[in-house]
């Protein structure tokens, strides 16, 4: 599928703005731009921008319900009460989980934490960890990352004196839980200022309005855990900006230097130790291996590996998880083909359909939320994957870039037991009876509201540069835009006319890449680049003809010492005139 470049350049006001910028960033253009277009505008932001401070951070008392959260924490604590953790079981409810779980063992004994299984119990608050609850002496249970549709098993833990503070971030319904307090940034009344926190986020607030209360110092127990908030915001891909992109460059930084002992295994085992870990290590590397456990066995392995305080203890466990991830990652390949056989024979799933909803009621339930994220990849189309488990239908929607995925899983509510999400990905659950209805109507609702753009993908273009611009002073600014993600992407150049010095090649197993050489009209300098699996523009760059492309630019270390610049080409296309 062909990708649309997308560039807008400045608006006049814009560029009155990057023209004032200028000083504050080393007299690049380039950087002015792309500061302008992320709302940077004065020396001020500029300076909060490049050099995130954890005094940045809101006041968490902002927070609707935080201090009934706060008070009744302390007035269990006080009362030597029972306290239970509760958390989701993918990463962001067992880093969440095991944040607040360690920062409260460091003042009050009488805790424990509890990760429900994804095949007995399902999604969110069961019954089963209530009934456990209560045997169990519990008086208060903190819920994180899931709970605000939870009525029905708050309202029995309430027969049961259970009190719960529900800290979440997911979409609430009108109808709330009676929880003692709520948590959300999104609910309808918060003016919280960051509105796209992460679960672990959530919590991380509420403990740090905790130490707050209790006069507990400046907080450094609390901001060494900074480390799991980072790996939360970058598995959940919640904004990267306001206070999200603090607790992330912070909490990389913690990562970088001396990370939770469950992590440094984890890194271990990626191989990552001494390496500069980014967002992006923790996205296809760290993040997946810490899901793998609550997707193929139980989310309490990965709560384990986290809180562990012993090294070698929690090297073992990270094996063990790393195996979770291998078993992983073979169900995912088997049922992501046996998806894409099912809809290649069926041509009629996908054919003049704006979404696509698959069932197979032997798909293993932990991987099917990957497998609609990957067929969202290649069809380009909002999609729901579905299995079964425990008598109903239940699965995973995901997104295209701009389509909100929540409100069309909402639409058709009536036809569902349950579910919650975010815009770009949903949980569901449902009769089997009720799926084809649900598939007619959902793709209904989907043709009524995505827009074309949406169904086709498409390269955000943050500025045109020319060669001689890349310099060691741009890649030096570029690295103080760190970390990258959703809300702050890493910037996509354009240049155009660009010609092959001589000595590109073909490289890979199958000769899939383009290693290249390049160069254009402003410098005599050479620009190194790779090009994955663009094996087909081989023949017209050979040729020297000229083409326009876009990237990303990348300082590889080759040595303690040695850096060389490279682009990393996001697309190739013919040269069109200059405008």
């Amino acid at each position: 599928m062909t990708n649309k470049w997308n560039y807008q350049p400045l608006t006049l006001q814009q560029k009155e703005e990057a023209d004032r910028m200028l000083p504050y960033c080393g007299n690049i253009d380039a950087i002015a731009e792309l500061l302008v277009r992320r709302g940077v505008s004065t020396p001020e932001g500029a300076e909060a921008f490049f050099s995130p401070s954890l005094n940045d951070l809101h006041d968490p008392f902002l927070m609707p319900d935080m201090d009934k959260a706060v008070r009744r924490l302390n007035k269990a604590m006080g009362a030597k009460e029972r306290i239970m953790i509760y958390g989701d079981y993918d990463v962001d409810g067992t880093t969440a989980v095991a944040l607040v779980y360690k920062y409260l063992q460091n003042y009050y004994s009488n805790v424990e934490y509890y990760i429900p299984t994804r095949d007995d119990e399902g999604y969110g608050i069961s019954m089963k960890s209530i009934d456990y609850a209560s045997e169990n002496g519990v008086k208060l249970i903190i819920v994180l990352d899931c709970g605000i549709k939870a009525i029905k098993e708050i309202a029995y833990a309430k027969t049961k004196g259970i009190d719960f503070i529900i800290c979440d971030h997911h979409v609430p319904d009108e109808e709330l839980p009676e929880a003692v307090a709520i948590l959300n940034p999104k609910m309808p009344d918060s003016t919280y200022p960051c509105k796209h926190l992460s679960g672990c986020g959530v919590g991380f607030k509420f403990m740090q309005a905790f130490a707050i209360s209790n006069g507990l110092g400046s907080h450094n127990e609390l901001e060494s855990m900074l480390d799991l908030v980072a790996v939360s915001i970058a598995s959940d891909l919640v904004p990267i900006v306001d206070e999200n992109r603090v607790m992330a460059y912070h909490g990389l930084k913690r990562l970088n230097s001396n990370p939770n002992l469950g992590l440094r295994s984890i890194m271990r085992l990626c191989k990552l130790t001494n390496k500069d870990i980014t967002i992006s290590e923790v996205i296809f590397k760290i993040g997946p291996r810490i899901n793998a456990s609550g997707r193929m066995q139980s989310g309490m392995e990965t709560v384990d590996l986290l809180v562990s305080r012993d090294l070698h203890e929690a090297y073992e466990k990270g094996k063990d998880i790393d195996q979770h991830n291998r078993e992983r990652k073979e169900v995912d390949k088997k049922i992501t083909e046996e998806a894409n056989a099912l809809i290649e024979k069926n041509v009629g799933i996908v054919k003049d359909k704006r979404s696509i909803v698959i069932f197979n009621k032997d798909w293993h339930k932990g991987v099917i939320g990957i497998v609609a994220s990957r067929l969202t990849e290649l069809y380009y189309k909002p999609a729901v994957v579905l299995s079964q488990s425990n008598g109903l239908a239940t699965g995973s929607a995901r997104s295209v870039q701009g389509f909100d995925i929540y409100s069309a899983v909402n639409s058709v509510r009536d036809l569902l037991e349950n579910f919650g999400g975010h815009t770009y990905a949903v949980g569901l659950s449902l009769r089997e009876e009720n799926i084809p209805e649900f598939r007619r109507r959902f793709e209904e609702y989907v043709a009524a509201h995505i827009l074309p753009n949406q169904l086709e993908p498409h390269i955000d273009i943050d500025a045109d540069i020319e060669f001689a611009d890349i310099t060691p002073e741009l890649v030096g600014m570029l690295k103080k835009f760190n970390p990258f993600g959703p809300g702050n992407q890493k910037p996509v150049f354009r240049t155009r006319n660009v010609f092959d010095f001589g000595t590109s090649k073909l490289v890979g197993k199958n000769l899939e890449h383009i290693k290249l050489e390049l160069e254009d009209d402003s410098t005599s300098h050479v620009i190194n680049a790779i090009a994955f699996n663009m094996a087909p523009y081989f023949e017209r760059i050979h040729s020297h003809k000229p083409v326009d492309i876009c990237y990303t630019i990348e300082q590889i270390r080759h040595g303690a010492n040695s850096d060389t610049i490279q682009l990393m080409i996001r697309d190739i296309r013919p040269s069109e005139a200059k405008k």
